[in-house]
């Protein structure tokens, strides 16, 4: 086996490693909600369907529970002592995608009904909110000066990620293409925000919690965040050409909601004959049907796209890397987020 093989076989023992640990506390921590923000949490967890029965099998990778755990480690602690970081991103991750299934509109997530789909709006919208107060609440609760400056980076990460929520959303009443269109760098920004500063939290809380210095804190920080656009570049990848056995999602599932998603706007702004059919049939009269959305699939490859995503992913993934390098950390827990980094990028769902 080569090294980066080994390296992938190893991701997933990690990720089940972490989770292990932080999954006890986090079943402690949900249990403080009112019953039925509970309940609906443990849907939302992957944990029991709408009936409250448990569901067996696997409940999602905990990218943001590991992260915490590693931080944690990586800054000479044990992982012990990033468990109360983990749970509080994984509470504040659940909320969003709950909240973002509702601004979205989608019905499905991971092959199931999404929380509002199963629960109702209102219902979903408060549990959403309950999981926002309780992350928080798990910080504040920690003893002594590390405790308070957890909660001020996870609060500093809530105001990018609701911001970088807002600019998504704005994308989407902007043109295709002309003054107004949403370029490939504000579109990064957004990602940067969006998906990289939770992923950025994440680490730096696990460095924080045991007591690290600031500078190792900040570099954790700036890894996630690059992850999380590497992250984010894969994720616009599968909603076009994904798996849906694997996604959980219909096929050009972006293309089908006119998403702007990262290799739409590269495929537009390369000055390739293709990108202005691509214009043409986005910017047409009514919704994409089959064989619209095969073409603009094709086209978006065309007009190079498709290779700008992974470019995009492979030099956020080296800047992850980079600022793991600049910084002292513990060499296992090294090893580990390294390990950890492209498996989490080279995914299929």
């Amino acid at each position: 086996m080569t090294l980066s093989t080994t390296r992938q076989a190893a991701a997933p023992q990690i990720l089940d490693r972490c989770r292990e640990l932080v999954r006890p506390a986090l079943v402690e921590s949900v249990r403080r909600l009112h019953p039925w923000h509970a309940e609906t949490a443990a849907f939302s967890l992957g944990w029991s369907g709408v009936d409250g029965e448990p569901v067996p099998g696997s409940q999602g990778k905990g990218v943001r529970q590991a992260l915490a755990v590693l931080g944690a480690e990586a800054a000479g602690g044990s992982g012990l002592d990033g468990v109360t970081g983990a749970v509080a991103v994984e509470l504040v991750h659940t909320f969003s995608l709950i909240h973002d299934d509702i601004m979205d509109g989608d019905e499905t997530r991971r092959r199931r009904p999404t929380v509002w789909k199963a629960y109702g709006t209102g219902p979903a919208v408060l549990a959403g909110d309950a999981l926002f107060a309780l992350a928080v609440r798990t910080l504040a609760e920690v003893p002594g000066p590390t405790g308070a400056a957890a909660v001020r980076r996870l609060s500093a990460a809530l105001g990018d990620l609701v911001h970088g929520q807002a600019q998504d959303l704005l994308f989407e009443s902007r043109p295709w293409t002309g003054p107004g269109a949403v370029l490939p760098h504000e579109y990064r920004a957004m990602a940067t925000e969006k998906t990289g500063s939770l992923l950025g939290c994440a680490a730096a809380l696990g460095a924080v919690l045991a007591g690290a210095p600031a500078a190792t804190a900040e570099a954790l920080d700036r890894a996630g965040r690059h992850l999380g656009v590497a992250f984010q570049a894969v994720d616009d990848l599968l909603g076009i050409w994904g798996d849906p056995q694997l996604t959980g999602k219909p096929v050009h599932s972006d293309l089908r909601r006119l998403k702007k998603t990262f290799p739409v706007l590269a495929a537009l702004a390369s000055g390739h004959p293709a990108a202005r059919r691509l214009e043409a049939l986005l910017t047409g009269a009514g919704p994409l049907d089959g064989a619209a959305l095969r073409r603009a699939a094709g086209l978006v490859d065309e007009a190079g796209g498709r290779r700008a995503a992974v470019t995009e992913a492979r030099d956020h993934l080296r800047a992850a890397r980079t600022c793991l390098d600049g910084v002292e950390l513990a060499e296992a827990a090294r090893g580990d987020l390294l390990t950890l980094i492209p498996f989490l990028v080279d995914r299929t769902g």
